[in-house]
């Protein structure tokens, strides 16, 4: 059974949204404003990248990463060389890009389930709000790999759902705190 590993920049406050600056959002580029540039805090990405064997999204970070990310040779090679998973209803085979490697739809949380079941290493979920809020509420996820940033933002998307649901234990496996205030938290999806 393949590992679903969810990995985000996420403030204190559980919002995801518009780290890296996308437009359109009031605290757009919150991981770079403010917070002191640290390297080793963001080890783990290259980390993430040596281990993974495949990149799963959601539709919407897809059609954002997709324009830029093949592009990116240094920062992203690994990601960029690593078969993808799209979970869409909506994207279309003549939406992917074509300089994107192996990339596949899938429909479903089903899909995903399936896929898991599939023979392979870990799948990272980079990311994909919406998506990764359904595949918690669904049991999928199996580790969590998170960068918390010392901001409150308020408004915005969060990483976890508010669905009233049974409680759901994590085993902390890895940590680290950096001088910029940053935690590196990897939690195990306790079963």
């Amino acid at each position: 059974m393949r590992t679903l590993i969810s990995t985000s920049f996420v403030s204190l406050d559980g919002v995801v949204e518009a780290p890296g600056g996308e437009p359109g959002y009031r605290n757009a580029g919150w991981t770079f404003q403010d917070i002191e540039f640290d390297p080793a805090a963001y080890e783990i990405k290259g980390t993430e990248q040596e281990e993974a064997t495949a990149l799963m999204l959601g539709r919407v970070s897809y059609e954002a990463f997709a324009p830029v990310w093949p592009g990116m040779t240094v920062e992203f090679a690994g990601y960029n060389a690593m078969p993808k998973y799209v979970v869409s209803r909506t994207l279309e085979e003549k939406d992917l890009v074509d300089n994107w490697g192996e990339t596949t739809i899938l429909r479903s949380l089903d899909d995903v389930a399936a896929l898991k079941e599939t023979e392979g290493g870990p799948i990272i979920v980079n990311g994909s709000a919406t998506l990764n809020r359904a595949l918690a509420d669904a049991g999928l996820i199996d580790r969590y790999h998170l960068l918390v940033f010392p901001v409150l933002l308020g408004a915005g998307k969060r990483l976890f759902s508010d669905t009233d649901k049974d409680k759901q234990s994590l085993k902390l496996i890895e940590s680290a705190s950096y001088g910029n205030g940053i935690q590196k938290l990897i939690y195990d999806v306790v079963r």
